[in-house]
């Protein structure tokens, strides 16, 4: 079994910055690619960046230059920090992985998501 757990989410003023982790757990053969979505109320899931195992990145661009996406691929982990934080950057934020449970065997698993409130 499987799990993504994320951690790091909570209240910020605007201009702030807070950062986000997650970390896979469980029968993992290998990870491919790992990303952060977010879900504001009202509004589909929305991609905000990916990291491949070799360290691609790719960002929406209404967090470009603001967010960085990282992982550690030894600790199965991948870290979101986000700078500059604006009102519109509240949602529900979960953390994706490609996991591979052995050589052919891959699943898409979700966490279950951590609150980001920007508000003054």
């Amino acid at each position: 079994q499987v799990q993504l757990v994320e951690s790091g989410g909570g209240l910020v003023q605007p201009g702030g910055s807070l950062r986000l982790s997650c970390s896979a757990s469980g029968s993992i053969f290998s990870i491919n690619a790992m990303g952060w979505y977010r879900q504001a109320p009202g509004k589909p899931r929305s991609l905000v960046a990916t990291i491949t195992s070799s360290g691609s990145t790719n960002y929406a661009g209404s967090v470009k230059g603001r967010f960085t996406i990282s992982r550690d691929n030894a600790k199965n982990t991948v870290d979101l920090q986000m700078n500059s934080l604006k009102p519109e950057d509240t949602a529900v934020y979960y953390c994706n992985a490609h996991i591979f449970l052995d050589r052919a065997t891959l699943y898409d698993y979700w966490g279950r998501g951590t609150q980001v409130t920007v508000s003054s």
